[in-house]
């Protein structure tokens, strides 16, 4: 019996059906950091072999005039595109918080752009949305405005981006949806007594129990946004246009690294955004003990 006992504990049939994971985590996920890492102090053009170079790449980087303007793109659509997308979701999450007739239909509905994220066929439905012969445009058309190719002009290509972003706020919705059915209708009940009004108790109440869902989504959501990419590619036909107004950072690695092939430089703008994200991700936790309040 405890020869079967230690035969059923050994540890190799746990490694045997982890295997597969491990193999792609070690293939596809720490082999690739590391060569990555390595070829950010190299020149490399995926032709010859990689040569050292140190720290050139990323002196580069602080030189290169198409990197500051990615910069400036991609923090406008971060910290432009997140918090109203925060907020559009916050605000539905409470209106369909009560359970009222055919209100899972609604969810499900708000919910579906997020199911999508940011695939192929969004961006392109969006490119047709904002194109001169667009629905926009035929709305306006209906008022007597006369409208304009919204992607084709640098003043307003970023806004449809950021638009998209807002539309996709399912996710964040449903993740508020949840928190606000786990708080205790006894608060409201004893604010009610006192006198508190639905205003007061909102912000009182719900949003302070509800700040560790705001802290995650806020993390999250920004995270996400710093990697967005299919939507500047294919709005932008992968050249960043107008005028570099819809260049993501990402997409600067891309022309880099799969146009440019200069993989080398690629790899130093990589390693730069994670450092970035690191840095803003955990600036939000140091801030996050001043304002998130958790029952225990």
């Amino acid at each position: 019996m405890k020869s079967q006992l230690k035969a059923y504990n050994s540890p190799w049939e746990a490694y045997v059906f982890l295997a597969p994971w491990i193999i792609g985590l070690l293939s596809f996920t720490i082999v690739p950091m590391f060569m990555s890492f390595y070829f950010s102090f190299t020149r490399y053009d995926m032709v010859n072999p990689p040569r050292w170079i140190g720290f050139d790449n990323f002196i580069e980087i602080t030189r290169d005039t198409r990197v500051h303007k990615s910069f400036q793109v991609t923090f406008t659509y971060v910290f432009m595109g997140v918090p109203f997308q925060l907020l559009f979701a916050l605000v539905l999450a409470a209106i369909l918080k009560k359970n009222r007739f055919g209100i899972r239909l609604y969810r499900a509905i708000y919910y579906l752009p997020s199911l999508f994220g940011g695939s192929v066929a969004v961006a392109l439905l969006w490119r047709q949305i904002f194109n001169k012969e667009g629905v926009i445009n035929r709305l306006l058309a209906i008022a007597g405005i006369e409208g304009q190719n919204w992607i084709a002009q640098p003043s307003t290509a970023l806004s449809t981006l950021i638009f998209l972003n807002i539309w996709q706020f399912g996710a964040s919705m449903v993740i508020f949806l949840g928190g606000l059915k786990q708080i205790s209708t006894d608060y409201y009940e004893a604010a009610e007594i006192d006198g508190a009004g639905k205003a007061r108790c909102f912000f009182s109440i719900t949003l302070p129990l509800l700040t560790p869902m705001v802290f995650f989504n806020i993390v999250m959501s920004i995270i996400g946004a710093f990697q967005a990419f299919t939507s500047s590619y294919i709005i932008s036909g992968g050249s960043g246009s107008p005028l570099d107004s819809t260049l993501f950072y990402t997409l600067y690695l891309y022309i880099k690294a799969f146009r440019q092939f200069s993989m080398g430089y690629a790899s130093a703008l990589a390693w730069l955004l994670l450092v970035i994200i690191a840095v803003i991700t955990r600036l939000m936790f140091i801030a996050a003990d001043k304002w998130v309040y958790y029952d225990d």
